[in-house]
C-alpha cells in the first residue's frame, strides 16, 4: 500500500508541471528526481528537440555533471534515437544495442560498463516529437517492462509540461510585443491632425518641394535620413513618410537616441533577455521588434554610442540582430527613418559616427527647411495648434489678433516650430479664451512684458529668452501643484504636456 501511495504522490508532482510553465527549468529537474524514487538510475537526462539536435534541459543523478549538461546529441549520428522519436514508444536498450556501430549516446562522456541498464523514453506532442528522456544505471540488468511502462507515463506528463511551457512563452512574447507597441505608439502620439495633412497644408514653395519629394520616397523601402534644425519638425516629417507608405497600418515607433543612457541604448533598440544585466528582471522585446512590419524613427541618431552603431548597421544590412544577453537571432522587417540636427559628416571626421552607417542610413537624404525660410506657414501652424488646444473640455476657443499675427511673422524663430508652438501654448495660459494680442505673445508669465530687443535676438544670441521663460513657467507650475507631476491635478496636466515630456524639460533646466 505504501508503494501505491508513493507512486501517486510522485505522479501528482509530475502532473503539477503542466500548471506551472513559468517554473519549467526548476520543475523538470524535480520531475527527474521524483522519477528516481520509483525507477532507479544513476543518470537521467531530459532533452528538448531543437531541429535535428537533442539539447539537455534537465539532468539528475550521481553521474550528472557539467559535461552531461553540455552534451548534445545529433539525430544524424544516432539513428536509433531518431527511430524511437518516430515510433513514439519507449525502448529499453541492451548490450547488443551498445555493441553496435552506433554505440552508446554517452561514449566519451561517461565510463559505463558494457551491458548496463539504459532506457530511452520519447516525449511527444500530438504526433510531433518534442524531446526524450534517457535513463542509465551501472547495474548490468535491463529495465523491466513494468519500469518502461511507468517511465512512459512520466514522459507523457513531462511532454505536456514542455508543450504548455512553449505555448506560455509564445503568448508571453506576443503580450510583451503588444505592450511594447502600445507603449511606443502611446508615447509618440502627435495630436489629432495627421502628420501628412499638416505638411500638405504648407503655403511655402520650399516646403512644397520637400513634401513632393517626400511623397515620392515614401512608398520605397529605402532608409531615409532627415536633416534639420532643432524643433523644425523632423518627427512630423517622419510620420508623414510612414503615413504615405504601404506600412501606414503597421506600427510607427519613435526613439530619441539622445534621451537614452549610453549603456541602455542596445537594450532599448534590440531588447534583452532576463538576467542580461543588473535590473533586467524579465525579457524585453525592444523597439525593433515593436516596429516589426512598420517604421522605426531614430531621432538624434548622431548621439548614438559606437557599440550600438555597429549593431544597428548589421540590423540594417541583414534585417536581424541578437537581443542583449542572447545568442538567438531575431529577424524583423523594419523601415528605418533617422534624423539629426548635427553635422554627421563632421562627426565622421571626428570618429564619433561610423561612415558605413551614415551611407546606409542616408540612402535618401531629406533636408527640412527651418521655419524662418517658410514664413508663409507660421500663421497656419499657430491656428492649427489653437484648434487642437480648444478641443480640450473647458478651454478656448481663441483667435489671433492682427498685432499677434504681425508679431509672429516678424520673429526669427531660432527654435523653429517647437518654439512657435510653445509661444502659442504659453499665450493660451495667459488668455483662457478669446483674442490673443501682441502683448500676450510678448508677456513673460512671471515677469511681465519682455523687451522687444530680446525677441529680436537671432540664433546667435547667447541664451534665447524662450529658454528662461520656459524654465520660469515650469517652476511656477511645480509650485502650483506642490511638485506633483502626474495625475489630473499634476503639473503635466496643468501645462498640457505628457509627463515624460515634462520630466525631460525639468531635467534640461535642472529643476526638481
Amino acid at each position: 500500500m505504501t508503494g501505491v501511495i508513493d507512486y501517486a504522490a510522485d505522479l501528482k508532482a509530475i502532473a503539477s508541471l503542466t500548471t506551472q510553465p513559468q517554473r519549467l527549468d526548476r520543475t523538470l529537474g524535480s520531475a527527474l528526481h521524483s522519477l528516481g524514487q520509483v525507477i532507479a538510475f544513476d543518470l537521467a537526462v531530459l532533452y528538448r528537440l531543437e531541429g535535428d539536435t537533442l539539447v539537455p534541459a534537465a539532468a539528475d543523478g550521481p553521474l550528472d555533471s557539467t559535461a552531461i549538461r553540455r552534451h548534445r546529441l545529433s539525430l544524424r549520428d544516432h539513428p536509433r534515437l531518431a527511430r524511437v522519436l518516430d515510433h513514439g514508444r519507449p525502448m529499453s536498450l541492451t548490450e547488443e544495442h551498445h555493441a553496435s556501430e552506433e554505440g552508446d549516446p554517452y561514449d566519451g562522456v561517461l565510463d559505463l560498463p558494457h551491458g548496463h541498464a539504459c532506457m530511452v523514453i520519447p516525449l511527444r506532442s500530438a504526433d510531433a516529437p518534442v524531446g526524450l528522456i534517457t535513463l542509465d544505471r551501472r547495474v548490468c540488468e535491463p529495465y523491466s517492462p513494468a519500469e518502461v511502462s511507468l517511465a512512459d507515463v512520466y514522459a507523457q506528463l513531462a511532454s505536456t509540461a514542455l508543450v504548455f511551457a512553449d505555448q506560455a512563452e509564445l503568448l508571453d512574447r506576443y503580450r510583451r510585443r503588444l505592450e511594447e507597441q502600445n507603449s511606443s505608439l502611446g508615447a509618440t502620439s502627435s495630436g489629432d491632425a495627421e502628420s501628412g495633412e499638416l505638411l500638405e497644408r504648407t503655403r511655402s514653395p520650399k516646403m512644397r518641394r520637400f513634401v513632393e519629394f517626400a511623397r515620392q520616397v515614401a512608398p520605397t523601402p529605402l532608409p531615409v535620413l532627415i536633416r534639420g534644425e532643432t524643433g523644425s519638425g523632423k518627427e512630423v516629417a517622419a510620420r508623414a513618410l510612414h503615413e504615405w507608405s504601404d506600412r501606414a497600418r503597421r506600427p510607427f515607433v519613435s526613439v530619441n537616441c539622445a534621451a537614452i543612457p549610453d549603456n541602455l541604448v542596445e537594450s532599448e533598440l534590440f531588447g534583452h533577455r532576463k538576467g542580461a544585466f543588473s535590473g533586467a528582471v524579465r525579457d524585453r522585446a525592444g523597439r525593433f521588434v515593436a516596429a516589426n512590419g512598420g517604421t522605426l524613427f531614430l531621432d538624434e541618431i548622431g548621439d548614438m554610442p559606437p557599440v550600438a552603431q555597429a549593431k544597428l548597421l548589421r540590423a540594417l544590412q541583414e534585417g536581424s540582430f541578437e537581443p542583449v544577453g542572447s545568442d538567438a537571432t531575431v529577424r524583423v522587417d523594419v523601415r528605418v527613418i533617422a534624423a539629426s540636427h548635427v553635422d554627421l559628416e563632421a562627426a565622421i571626421r571626428e570618429r564619433r559616427f561610423r561612415e558605413d552607417l551614415f551611407y546606409r542610413l542616408a540612402a535618401v537624404p531629406l533636408s527640412l527647411p527651418p521655419l524662418r525660410e517658410r514664413s508663409e506657414d507660421i500663421v497656419e501652424i499657430a491656428h492649427s495648434r489653437l484648434r487642437q488646444l480648444a478641443a480640450a473640455p473647458g478651454r478656448g476657443p481663441w483667435r489671433l489678433g492682427e498685432g499677434a499675427i504681425e508679431e509672429l511673422c516678424a520673429r526669427p524663430w531660432p527654435g523653429n516650430v517647437r518654439e512657435l508652438l510653445h509661444t502659442i501654448e504659453r499665450a493660451t495660459i495667459v488668455v483662457p479664451a478669446g483674442t490673443i494680442e501682441r502683448d500676450h505673445l510678448l508677456l513673460d508669465p512671471l515677469e511681465g512684458p519682455v523687451a522687444a530687443s530680446e525677441h529680436e535676438a537671432g540664433p546667435t544670441g547667447a541664451v534665447p529668452p524662450f529658454a528662461e521663460a520656459e524654465k520660469q513657467l515650469l517652476r511656477r507650475a511645480l509650485d502650483a501643484t506642490g511638485g506633483k507631476i502626474y495625475g489630473a491635478d499634476g503639473a503635466a496636466a496643468l501645462l498640457r504636456l505628457k509627463p515624460t515630456t515634462l520630466q525631460a524639460k525639468l531635467k534640461k533646466h535642472r529643476l526638481r
